[in-house]
């Protein structure tokens, strides 16, 4: 398509309609900008923005008043000329920003300030290391009454464990004999308190009692992260919490040990023990309890509802003696033995005239008996007759039987 200025006028008849609105644009600019000048008051009531946009003109920032400076402030005073050159700093390079990564918002590729290291001379910083007071059972056992050095708390796994734990290696006993546990054991304080004055106060006494004086005791388990009677999935027991003891015996200074649940052990003896703990500690299982504790006795301080105590301790008798299997030998002092006969045969000799006056006591019975012995005869001698009879002759019978052969030849 060709198109060019001369051929506008034929191809757009409106020409001249064009050229009147630019004239008139033109006329009305002129007028606005006279009116403008000569009345102001006309121009803010007949504003152009308020007649395009409406009333709704942005307002115009109010800016903040500035504190007034108080009067104590002074001024600065004006620098004195014989003063020096203060000579500008020279620029330095700036370093380059880091490089941010585009995945992550400019707030989160921000790195945080480091902390300033702490300087070198610094004075180091000590923790709190110092261990809790004693409590006071642990000041009440002293060395006048078991040896026993406190070590440090154990917990777990699990409930295992305990606070105050002392290792009690030996009871001091008035005398200032030691009594020894063997091994070591491991309880909370009170539970060593008990056991030490369980042994100065009981069985020091008994084995006085014996013409001797106790010197070990025999531990057999103390402090054991497990279930009760070693059951696994059990209940934690008590020697899981340091709170109980598993004692066989007692050893005596003259060698002497006495098990506590021997049977040949003197069952006075036991039962002196057996109320002696019993009074003293909340638990006490024995032979006879459950199966678990025919060889040792278990004792505890186990707190319960009402200060509710459990003694299951069957103190048995010595088991019966079972006679041998083979006659025991003949002692050397026994009379011989046909003494022994001689004198049995006078017995049965004396014992006869008792016999006779009995029966003469009872006639009906002799009279009974005499009947039965000669039916008893008759019988006999006719199955004697039916012998002979079927049964050829003894010898006896046979040298006659050949005479009366000869006379008949």
């Amino acid at each position: 398509m060709n198109f060019s200025a001369q051929k506008a006028s034929r191809k757009w008849p409106c020409e001249g309609f064009g050229r009147t609105f630019t004239a008139m644009v033109t006329v009305a600019t002129v007028l606005l900008m006279l009116g403008a000048q000569t009345e102001p008051a006309a121009a803010r009531k007949h504003d152009l923005w308020s007649d395009l946009f409406g009333g709704n003109r942005p307002k115009p920032r109010r800016q903040a008043a500035l504190p007034a400076r108080p009067a104590s402030v002074p001024l600065p005073q004006p620098r004195p000329a014989d003063a020096p050159v203060i000579e500008p700093e020279k620029p330095t390079a700036a370093k380059p920003p880091p490089p941010v990564e585009a995945d992550k918002p400019a707030e989160q590729a921000a790195s945080p300030p480091l902390p300033t290291p702490r300087p070198a001379d610094a004075p180091a910083i000590e923790p709190d290391a110092s261990p809790p007071p004693p409590s006071a059972c642990r000041l009440a056992l002293t060395d006048a009454i078991a040896i026993a050095p406190s070590i440090p708390d154990i917990k777990g796994p699990g409930d295992c464990g305990g606070e105050d734990l002392v290792r009690l290696e030996a009871v001091v006993l008035p005398d200032k004999r030691r009594v020894s546990l063997k091994p070591a054991a491991t309880f909370r304080c009170p539970m060593a308190t008990a056991v030490a004055d369980w042994i100065r106060t009981d069985m020091a006494p008994l084995a006085a009692s014996l013409g001797s004086a106790i010197s070990d005791l025999d531990n057999f388990d103390s402090f054991d992260c497990r279930g009760r009677n070693g059951v696994a999935g059990a209940k934690l027991s008590e020697h899981g919490h340091a709170n109980a003891l598993d004692v066989r015996g007692l050893k005596l200074a003259n060698g002497q040990s006495i098990a506590l649940t021997d049977r040949t052990v003197s069952r006075e003896l036991r039962e002196s023990v057996l109320h002696s703990v019993c009074a003293r500690f909340s638990t006490v299982l024995g032979p006879g309890s459950d199966g678990y504790h025919e060889e040792h006795i278990h004792l505890d301080l186990m707190e319960r509802h009402n200060n509710y105590k459990i003694c299951q301790w069957n103190v048995w008798d010595p088991l019966p003696q079972i006679a041998p299997l083979l006659p025991l030998e003949r002692p050397e002092e026994a009379p011989p033995r046909e003494v022994v006969a001689k004198s049995d045969a006078t017995k049965s000799d004396a014992a006869k005239p008792d016999a006779d006056k009995s029966e003469a006591a009872r006639p009906d019975t002799r009279k009974s008996d005499a009947a039965k012995s000669n039916a008893a005869k008759s019988n006999a001698a006719k199955s004697d007759a039916k012998s002979d009879a079927a049964e050829p002759r003894s010898d006896e019978t046979r040298p006659t039987k050949k005479r009366r052969e000869n006379r008949r030849f």
